[in-house]
């Protein structure tokens, strides 16, 4: 039974952060889900049931408040999805400090910092901390040259989580950097491989499979692992 189930999904007001609350509140999970600008959710004020929270990733005052706003809560997933790509076109001689300041902040730090403040929320025992990380992130994967700075970054995320589970001693809880396969997704594309759907149907079932598996994990949306 998963009707008394709780989630939080930080970044949610479209995409894979809006599939994942569909998918989660279809299961029967209660949700609470976060964006910049509450008054304007996007599509997520069309998903019933759903707690609304303000979250600006990168504003640590923010990040204090959403904690203290959600104090006594206990999670059984937490999952740190919004992340940005970048400036586009990633040409490494025309790129501003600010620009790859941005981007590596959003995509590497500040999950980080999201994961510090609400890790002792997630369920003891069988709960879930999962971060939308990518397979670009593996150092062994010479694809995506022509986004070598958001690659470089979703490289930097896993390398952040691997220090953060040290720095936790949470032996029981299962953490995973996911990658939700090339999607259909503003970020990735109309040629992208599969369906917002598929992906986040994917990640939920492997979420569920995960959970009372303590340890750190780096799959993608089939529960295949991926090399760091």
């Amino acid at each position: 039974m998963t009707a008394n189930k709780n989630a939080l999904i930080i970044g949610a007001s479209r995409g894979l952060g809006l599939g994942l609350v569909q998918r989660l509140r279809e299961d029967g999970w209660n949700v609470v889900a976060t964006v910049r600008d509450p008054q304007q959710p996007g599509a997520l004020r069309e998903v019933s049931g759903v707690r609304i929270e303000r979250l600006e990733m990168n504003d640590t005052v923010q990040l204090d408040g959403l904690k203290q706003r959600l104090q006594g809560e206990v999670f059984d997933l937490v999952f740190v999805n919004a992340g940005v790509m970048g400036p586009l076109p990633q040409d490494l001689e025309s790129v501003q400090v600010q620009q790859i300041g941005e981007l590596f902040m959003t995509n590497a730090v500040a999950p980080i910092r999201v994961a510090r403040r609400l890790a002792s929320q997630v369920r003891q025992g069988s709960g879930v901390l999962a971060f939308m990380s990518s397979i670009l992130g593996s150092v062994t994967i010479p694809d995506g040259g022509e986004i070598c700075l958001y690659k470089a970054s979703k490289a930097a995320l896993n390398s952040m989580i691997n220090s953060f589970v040290v720095e936790l001693q949470r032996p029981d809880l299962a953490v995973l950097a996911m990658h939700p396969g090339w999607v259909k997704t503003d970020m990735g594309g109309e040629n992208a491989e599969i369906d917002v759907l598929t992906s986040t149907r994917g990640m939920l079932e492997q979420i569920k499979a995960q959970s009372g598996n303590g340890g750190l994990r780096f799959i993608n949306y089939k529960g295949e692992p991926l090399t760091w």
